[in-house]
């Protein structure tokens, strides 16, 4: 544990910044940030299965960028819940942003969140360092904010099954989001759900290798590249097959 998360601790105060691998000078960084729900202002227990969720896909890039100098962090949340107005996790998503940024320096990050944390992911992309985000089956509702997204590059994957979050509010958000300027695209999951689990080393592998590609570490999938090289009109490329 570093220095500054010993002080968080010993003051009582929340950190939201979780390292899993830091090198001594990183050259980049990812965030993994797992789902939630809509409401609860308790704090994720000990043993918390969204967290679990994403722990395959915090590993699957680990290997994916072995050896590149990328660091790689979870958010930790103070809520189980978004909360409303609050907006509790996008909250602590910008907070272990701007620990990134003190800690690190302005290096390009890479969000990578499921469900409420897809929500937050894009929510705070906004921050200076962030040039990418990989939302998995993000919670997408009707006038969510984009603008914040302009510039970044967006990759979205949405199991074609998903009953939890819609895969069709998830298209008209990125949509929208490629007319504020973002570049988006997206993958629609076939025969999985909104847990990741079916098909769960396609989610993996498929995260791993776009995240990867967006910190300009490996070739991103000529789909992909297309997709996001459409111009601001052009809403194609937001459901290529998976």
């Amino acid at each position: 544990m570093d220095g500054q998360a010993v002080a968080h601790r010993a003051s009582g105060q929340h950190r939201a910044l979780e390292w899993r691998r830091r090198p001594d000078a990183p050259s980049a960084a990812v965030l993994v940030l797992h789902g939630g729900q809509e409401h609860g202002v308790h704090r994720p227990g000990p043993v918390n299965l969204p967290g679990l969720r994403m722990r395959p896909f915090a590993r699957a890039v680990e290997r994916a960028t072995a050896g590149a100098g990328v660091a790689v962090g979870v958010v930790r949340y103070r809520c189980r819940g978004w909360n409303g107005d609050r907006a509790d996790a996008a909250r602590d998503t910008t907070a272990a942003l701007q620990d990134l940024a003190e800690e690190l320096g302005p290096i390009p990050t890479v969000l990578i969140g499921h469900s409420m944390g897809g929500r937050a992911a894009l929510r705070a992309a906004g921050h200076p360092c962030v040039t990418g985000v990989v939302a998995l089956a993000p919670w997408c509702p009707e006038g969510e904010p984009c603008d914040q997204l302009e510039g970044r590059r967006v990759v979205v994957l949405h199991g074609e099954r998903d009953k939890i979050t819609d895969p069709g509010a998830a298209a008209v958000f990125a949509t929208r989001a490629r007319s504020a300027g973002a570049h988006t695209a997206g993958y629609l999951v076939a025969r999985s759900g909104h847990t990741l689990l079916h098909r769960a080393p396609t989610w993996h592998r498929t995260t791993a290798e776009l995240t990867a590609g967006l910190l300009g570490l490996g070739r991103l999938p000529a789909a992909v590249s297309a997709a996001l090289a459409l111009p601001a009109d052009d809403g194609g490329g937001l459901r290529l097959p998976l």
